[in-house]
């Protein structure tokens, strides 16, 4: 969530208002609804943006003509604001910076728009979901609907927090279950529970009040953070301009197996959880 949430600031201070001219896509299995990209591209052309949000991981552009165009940028995928031009079947940046890095140059996806610049989408492993919906359908729909509570909203409160949470199952999978709680990743849900001392292996039924408010508050420390260093840049992410995020400079837990845990010294050890890789300190999260 935190790295959707700074694309999403990004866009409206860049693309907010513009009008989407054309649209080009080489990996058409990206397009999910409707399931032509011949109709996508004529029903998205013309259409003015007026407004970006965020819901759970989903970036949400709500268009001219009652449209709602969703991306969810998966586990590679990243939006690009710049211009570019194709060179020998593949896009280039026409400008010096951090756009050229090898992690930005995997774009499926080029909206055109009306200023004469272009927002891509570069996804590595081609798992990015494309979506036009009609605006009233979209929120009439069991997609929108089945989303859990956004964990930095006002209205979540701690009584919120723990109602939500069911009384089986583990709390490094029920923290990243978006059923529950919308968009905790893995990367967050680890260093969620290092910084709460909870073990990620925990059923929730048995957690205590004094654990699940150590959970509750690390939730909006650690995402209030990520969001302000700009995500994490440890794997595919980049930010809108390319450059990457600092987060993954700060973790304690994510990816840290086998180094010294920064609190108590002992070593980060690593297990999977639900297919997940989950990394947790052995003595000081019990």
């Amino acid at each position: 969530m935190p790295e959707v949430e700074t694309i999403v600031r990004d866009l409206n201070k860049t693309v907010l208002g513009r009008k989407i001219e054309d649209v080009w896509c080489d990996w058409r299995k990206s397009i999910k609804k409707p399931g032509s990209f011949s109709v996508f591209s004529r029903a998205i052309k013309g259409e003015r943006i007026e407004r970006i949000w965020r819901r759970a991981k989903n970036i949400i552009f709500e268009l001219s003509g009652g449209k709602i165009l969703l991306i969810h940028q998966k586990m590679t995928g990243h939006l690009l604001y710049g211009i570019w031009s194709m060179q020998h079947k593949a896009w280039m940046p026409k400008e010096k910076g951090p756009l050229e890095e090898p992690a930005n140059r995997f774009i499926h996806l080029v909206f055109y728009l009306d200023n004469g610049k272009q927002l891509a989408l570069s996804d590595l492993r081609k798992f990015a979901k494309i979506e036009l919906w009609d605006k009233g359908q979209f929120f009439r729909s069991i997609v929108f609907k089945s989303w859990g509570p956004e964990p930095l909203e006002k209205s979540f409160t701690f009584k919120k927090f723990k109602k939500t949470l069911p009384q089986r199952g583990r709390i490094k999978q029920v923290l990243m279950n978006p059923k529950v709680i919308a968009g905790i990743g893995n990367i967050y849900a680890d260093e969620i529970l290092w910084e709460a001392k909870v073990h990620p292996l925990l059923q929730t039924g048995r957690l205590n009040n004094q654990q699940l408010r150590a959970i509750y508050k690390a939730i909006r420390k650690v995402l209030q953070k990520a969001i302000k260093l700009g995500g994490t840049s440890i794997s595919d992410f980049r930010k809108l301009s390319g450059e990457k995020g600092n987060f993954g400079e700060t973790r304690k837990a994510y990816r840290r197996d086998k180094e010294e845990c920064y609190r108590c010294g002992a070593t980060i050890k690593r297990i999977k959880i639900g297919g997940r890789g989950t990394c947790f300190c052995p003595k000081c999260q019990r």
